[in-house]
């Protein structure tokens, strides 16, 4: 059952989880089983992970392989549409607040990219430059220019202009789409905004009248040319599962204004380099690992900042082992490091203590140097001109092909 104050949803004893703030109690980890509980969605089991492997023929990516998307709501229905022969299409979006991405940035469009080359559908993706400007110290024009340019990061993902649309609130809103914002404004008291996001009487109204804005890209009528006369397509968001509030709201107001409820597929937060107490943070440089960092920046972050399970001493780290639970080099490369072998294998050996500190960061220093090179590059190609290509109010003809 899903569930709708916020008290149930975001705060345990401490732990809080919502678009905005992320945060564990006293200092720990997150439990995400308890976010599970309290948002009433379900656990991503190997059940679905192999029927996509089934129904895709392609080997499932390395985030659903090792839980890094590891919740979701209504997925199942989407994969029986699937498998009907109906199709579906993606939404997932980004809020413009910096200059540069980092690694946790990336992984939602890493993963958005395999969905849509394994399903071949079309997809839409968000820059609520409007958000940022409301919730953070940023000029209207400001969040435009960092819209532009956080665009490129994701283009360099990879993603195929012949079934993509990117578009940026201050640009977009209008017509189809805000009518939908207003029926689904309409269906949503105060109250219950209160109730699910935690707005105060502190909080301007901007902020109040945000959630609508992000719920409609759920419904294909929003987006008239792409998706005329297909108002019951199925929709799929993939996301961080602090975005999960926005659509619990639009998951229940979504059958009340004859639409079909967005399907979500969740992930984890990628941790702080210093440990697993919330997320990267972009407001901390030396937290994250950058998308602009060079061999010299990642190589000094990981050896200074990376918190490590591993023993105070060689002697200790050859006796003990290291505690792989805390290990935030061993979480880095649970989400970046392909091969499932060679992983298994450092863990065996960081655990017994026949490996040591220095030798797993060396390991990840490279396969995060040759991740951030091979973003940098295909970056570097993305021109003004592409950026106005992926961003063109245009239909996708072959999108479903």
């Amino acid at each position: 059952m899903e569930k709708t104050e916020v008290e149930e949803q975001t705060k345990d004893e401490g732990q809080v989880v919502t678009p905005w703030q992320v945060a564990a109690k006293d200092s720990g980890k997150i439990d995400y089983d308890k976010l599970i509980d309290q948002f009433g969605c379900q656990r991503l089991d190997q059940f679905l992970i192999d029927r996509v492997h089934r129904l895709t023929s392609r080997p499932p990516h390395v985030f659903l392989r090792r839980g890094v998307f590891f919740a979701h709501r209504d997925f199942n229905d989407i994969l029986d549409a699937y498998e009907r022969g109906e199709k579906f299409y993606l939404y997932t979006g980004r809020g413009p607040s910096s200059e540069s991405l980092h690694l946790g940035h990336l992984i939602p469009f890493m993963f958005t990219k395999y969905l849509q080359d394994a399903f071949k559908v079309p997809l839409v993706i968000q820059l609520t430059d409007d958000e940022k400007c409301m919730w953070k110290n940023l000029s209207v024009e400001e969040c435009e220019r960092l819209a532009r340019e956080n665009a490129k990061d994701i283009i360099a993902c990879g993603f195929d202009i012949t079934r993509t649309f990117i578009f940026s609130d201050f640009d977009y809103v209008g017509g189809a789409f805000y009518k939908n914002m207003v029926r689904v404004a309409k269906c949503v008291t105060y109250n219950k905004a209160v109730g699910i996001f935690g707005f105060t009487g502190e909080d301007h109204i901007g902020k109040v009248s945000f959630p609508p804005v992000q719920a409609v890209p759920s419904f294909p009528s929003s987006f008239p040319h792409l998706f005329s006369g297909k108002d019951n397509l199925r929709c799929l968001i993939p996301c961080a599962i602090d975005q999960d509030p926005y659509f619990r709201m639009t998951r229940d107001v979504a059958p009340r204004i004859g639409y079909n409820k967005p399907a979500l597929i969740e992930s984890s937060f990628f941790p702080a380099l210093q440990g697993e107490t919330g997320k990267m943070s972009a407001s901390d440089p030396n937290s994250a690992i950058y998308v602009t960092d060079s061999v010299t920046d990642i190589t000094n972050k990981i050896n200074r900042y990376a918190f490590s399970g591993g023993q105070d001493s060689k002697a200790k780290q050859i006796l003990y082992g290291a505690n792989l639970e805390v290990d935030i080099p061993i979480k880095y490369l649970n989400f970046f490091l392909e091969d499932d072998e060679e992983l298994e294998h450092i863990k065996k050996e960081y655990g017994s203590g026949r490996m040591l500190t220095g030798q797993v960061k060396e390991r990840l220093i490279k396969v995060l140097t040759e991740l951030v090179e091979r973003h940098r590059r295909a970056r570097a190609a993305v021109t003004d001109e592409m950026v106005d290509a992926f961003m063109a109010v245009r239909p996708l003809p072959n999108m479903f092909n």
